[in-house]
């Protein structure tokens, strides 16, 4: 009966050449978190006995991130079939199954690993199990060269026969392996190819000699593209989109473009939400019920609760935490600060380390001056207040509940509950002084000229 024990390597010790960048390949981004991470969340629903992940020489960072899984350093990079020798020690001898993946392809899902696993269970006991694929372009990928008794070879592009290549069938490069017969089947694979590198794929034949079986499964192209370019990311931003866009929407949301929309692998949305077009959600945004989003507006690290009307062009930063059917107007901008429900902020406004109480009206142009140059002050703002337009709020400063501020005022002191505080220049006029004003200005112009 086989084992139903799983470990996994991960390979991540490229660096990226074609990606010019001083950033580890598998570091490079979608939806807001690392490639490497988007895989290893994917691999996580299999619940893993043991998970190791091979990384380069300084790649530190590349450590830090995936911990706490373990990572062991490729300090030569030989090939894949090396790559996977280094995760040796720290595998020993696993008698379950082990799967070979890959850092840069992190769209890879848990229905098609599980198809693998499947596979490698079932009753022909096959030795490796290879994950293949058909892209529109088969281009230069080795071929699955698959015959009624199963996968007979890997075959690299460059030794391909004419016919062998008009095979559709590609190596993805992903598999299967049974733990049993692994360290066996790496430790004999050679260097002796163009490359002088070590080659994984070799396993498959080695595999034959000895008399076992060997299979594969057909997977996705769009699950199995590698990033290896700043163009190939790309192509994965916008399939990853594609896939938490479905989500959302499936989820009772209605994206009104949903092409225009832009979501975090961590954008959690309720029902009833309404996106309109160029809306942006950084990391770390939860969204409640029956919300309303105009256009154009950008999110990140905040929490907005049910009922609330956002937009368009209204920004919320980190900490931003909107209360239930507050509305968030066009060019405004809160960060680190609590909107309580039913507060209103319409109009061209920062609301900064505040908090702005229940039912309170914030005027066109107010803002909180919440920065000395040198700390971060608090601004509260009572339940009920009015605060005119074109306010300034200079923080430290409290403001009581169902206060009124005047237009145009300039606030240093506490305004307590109830009162109106008015802090604005006297207004004066003088009769008459435009027009002599004018006349001096011209009679000024005319001896100039």
């Amino acid at each position: 009966m086989a084992s139903s024990k799983l470990a996994v390597i991960v390979l991540a010790a490229g660096m990226g050449t074609r990606m010019k960048s001083s950033l580890p390949k598998v570091m490079h981004p979608l939806a807001g978190r690392p490639m490497v991470s988007h895989l290893l969340d994917t691999v996580s629903g299999l619940s893993p006995d043991r998970m190791v992940v091979v990384v380069g020489p300084d790649m530190e960072v590349v450590s830090k991130t995936v911990a706490p899984h373990p990572t062991v350093i490729q300090a030569d990079r030989l090939g894949t079939g090396h790559a996977v020798l280094q995760a040796k020690a720290a595998l020993g001898q696993f008698d379950g199954d082990v799967l070979v993946l890959y850092g840069d392809t992190p769209l890879i899902t848990r229905a098609t690993l599980e198809r693998m696993l499947a596979e490698r269970r079932g009753p022909r006991d096959p030795a490796v199990v290879v994950l293949g694929f058909k892209p529109e372009d088969p281009g230069h990928y080795g071929r699955l060269v698959v015959g009624a008794e199963g996968l007979k070879a890997i075959v690299e592009y460059r030794d391909a026969t004419p016919e062998q290549r008009e095979n559709p069938l590609c190596n993805s490069g992903v598999m299967a392996i049974d733990g049993n017969r692994l360290w066996s089947l790496i430790e004999r694979v050679d260097n002796r190819n163009s490359k002088g590198e070590y080659y994984l794929t070799d396993i498959v034949a080695l595999a034959r000699a000895d008399g076992a079986t060997c299979s594969h499964v057909e997977g996705d192209p769009a699950e199995l593209l590698g990033v290896n370019s700043r163009s190939e990311l790309a192509v994965a931003e916008s399939l990853i989109q594609a896939r938490l866009r479905e989500a959302a929407m499936e989820g009772g949301a209605t994206l009104i473009d949903p092409a225009t929309v832009w979501l975090s692998w961590d954008t959690r949305i309720g029902r009833d939400v309404t996106v309109w077009p160029h809306v942006v959600f950084g990391p770390g945004v939860v969204v409640g019920d029956k919300v309303e989003i105009k256009g154009f507006c950008h999110f990140e690290g905040c929490t907005i609760e049910d009922g609330v009307l956002a937009g368009p062009f209204a920004r919320l930063r980190p900490g931003a935490e909107i209360g239930a059917n507050a509305h968030i107007g066009n060019f405004v901008e809160v960060k680190k600060a609590t909107i309580e429900a039913g507060a209103k902020v319409n109009h061209l406004t920062y609301i900064g380390d505040a908090r702005v109480g229940a039912g309170a009206n914030v005027g066109a142009g107010t803002i909180t001056c919440n920065y000395d140059g040198f700390n971060k002050s608090f601004t509260d703002i009572g339940a009920g207040a009015f605060i005119g337009s074109n306010t300034s709020l200079v923080a430290p400063v409290k403001i009581g509940d169902g206060a009124v501020v005047g237009a145009g005022s300039v606030i240093t002191k506490e305004v307590t509950e109830g009162a109106l505080a008015v802090a604005r220049g006297s207004q004066m006029e003088l009769k008459g002084w435009a027009e002599r004003f004018r006349a001096q200005q011209a009679a000024k112009k005319a001896k100039k000229d």
